[in-house]
């Protein structure tokens, strides 16, 4: 997945992994001829180590005015297009955006568990207390393009006031900005459950 996710990338100038100071796994000769650097400077959370890794681009010689993209690689299905399409969408925007698509199934809210509950049995289980409104409602989505300067500035209010964020448009918002939503995919979906990955195997398969 990771291969994947790194020759999307292969044409911009320079593709940081952040990986866990602890991770054994990572063999960067299974990625050759693919231009990245290695940082293991991964925290104990996504917004820890996107922060980490936004420090480690500035010692790379990052400026705060430049462009970065932050993106899972739990995302393989990303592709050269979709990268370019979201950098040509956002380059003069003031604030930048993410790839997104909007929510196409019925949301459900769960039920509080009640204390009589059983859980166990053919009764066990949640169970819907309503229906939400998807209308205006979009999947986000990775890359996320933001100024390096604004990103930290964000992740480091948001740190300040206790919360810690699931993506980097959310901190964003938190400083008060309205993000640019992009187009996206459902090839660039989250391989998030053991049969994802079936499914993203037969769709990597097929684009190749």
């Amino acid at each position: 997945m990771l291969g994947h996710s790194l020759a999307a990338f292969s044409e911009f100038s320079q593709t940081l992994v952040v990986l866990a100071p602890d991770d054994h796994h990572f063999d960067a000769r299974c990625f050759a001829g693919l231009r990245f650097a290695v940082e293991r400077c991964g925290g104990a959370s996504r917004q820890a180590s996107v922060y980490n890794g936004l420090i480690a681009l500035a010692n790379f010689g990052a400026r705060d005015d430049d462009w970065v993209l932050v993106h899972d690689a739990a995302r393989p299905g990303i592709s050269p297009e979709l990268v370019r399409k979201l950098v040509a969408k956002l380059r003069d925007d003031p604030v930048g955006g993410i790839l997104a698509l909007p929510v196409a199934d019925t949301l459900k809210r769960v039920a509080p568990s009640m204390p009589d509950a059983p859980t166990v049995g053919p009764n066990a289980g949640p169970r819907i207390a309503r229906t939400e409104s998807r209308d205006g409602l979009w999947q986000a989505q990775t890359p996320q393009m933001f100024r390096l300067g604004m990103l930290r500035e964000a992740i480091e209010r948001a740190r300040h006031d206790g919360h810690d964020m699931t993506d980097e448009a959310s901190a964003i918002e938190w400083l008060g900005h309205l993000p640019k939503l992009v187009q996206g995919s459902l090839r660039n979906f989250k391989v998030t459950y053991p049969e994802d990955f079936a499914l993203a195997t037969a769709m990597l398969s097929a684009k190749a």
